[in-house]
């Protein structure tokens, strides 16, 4: 049994996280009241006291629009904050597993990314997380896992919420038919998670996210498809130009979980949409 603290954890995937490690694991759990990881006294002090095994860091700031007229917000979370738990887990030899994002690529691939395609940000946010992931794996032991398009959870409504929601209710879902992701469900991207630390799996970058990928609204005739409501959903599909947004969203941002797979088989995303909107309903 491990002693493992996790930030951020009343987030979307903090919550789920805390429930899956707490299985096998003992689990020190922090919301930000508890500790706000840009604070690099504060999380030196905690971790040293707590001296954990594992540092699961689930703290982020997504505002990804507001980082555009504002980055520090996001530069002090995703990257400075990062830093530190870099530094204190280096203090206590702990592991260190951290979340990045698909928005570190630019979008202008045909093919789904790997690990080792480089990087190339187009927003404040998307910097602020390539940074993060540099500053992560200065830890002597670190796992960088880059999720997208996060959906499940009770934490927090995503987009899958959104439009299955829409759909129930029978009001329009405005869609992207041109934008392409690779979605993580946060039970699949949490249970990786948990084999990649309990399998002692070589550490460095991963991409967590379910197999396969899809446009926004292929994932929402999906969501239909599986509601039974094909026939009445009200889809307004758009494509990115059409939708004035402060800060730039990769338009190709399918990723490659080969890497991952040959470790932890991920189930394809359609399987874990159809899980989710099974436990939605129950």
């Amino acid at each position: 049994m491990k002693r493992i603290l996790v930030t951020g954890a009343a987030g979307q995937l903090g919550s789920v996280m805390v429930d899956f490690l707490s299985r096998d694991h003992d689990v020190v759990a922090l919301v930000r009241a508890d500790l706000d990881v840009a604070d690099h006294h504060a999380v030196m002090d905690r971790v040293v006291t707590t001296r954990p095994d594992v540092i699961v860091n689930c703290a982020a700031y997504n505002r990804v629009d507001a980082a555009e007229a504002d980055p520090m917000p996001a530069l002090n979370a995703n990257a400075f904050g990062v830093r530190s738990l870099a530094r204190a887990a280096t203090a206590v030899n702990a592991t260190l597993v951290h979340y990045s994002t698909d928005f570190v690529f630019d979008g202008a691939a045909s093919r789904p990314y790997g690990e080792d395609d480089a990087p190339n940000p187009k927003s404040a946010y998307a910097a602020s997380k390539l940074m993060g992931e540099w500053f992560a794996l200065e830890a002597p032991r670190a796992y960088v896992l880059r999720v997208e398009s996060l959906f499940g959870g009770s934490a927090a409504k995503s987009s899958v919420d959104r439009i299955a929601e829409a759909m129930i209710d029978g009001r329009e879902a405005r869609v992207f038919r041109d934008r392409t992701v690779s979605p993580s469900y946060v039970i699949d991207v949490a249970a990786a998670t948990k084999a990649l630390l309990d399998r002692h799996a070589s550490p460095g970058l991963y991409h967590c996210v379910n197999t396969g990928s899809c446009t926004w609204h292929e994932l929402a005739l999906e969501i239909a498809r599986l509601l039974g409501c094909q026939q009445d959903a009200r889809l307004l599909p758009l494509s990115v130009a059409e939708v004035a947004l402060p800060a730039s969203r990769p338009q190709f941002a399918a990723l490659s979980n080969a890497k991952l797979s040959a470790v932890v088989p991920m189930p394809s995303w359609q399987d874990a949409l159809a899980r989710y909107l099974r436990a939605r309903r129950s």
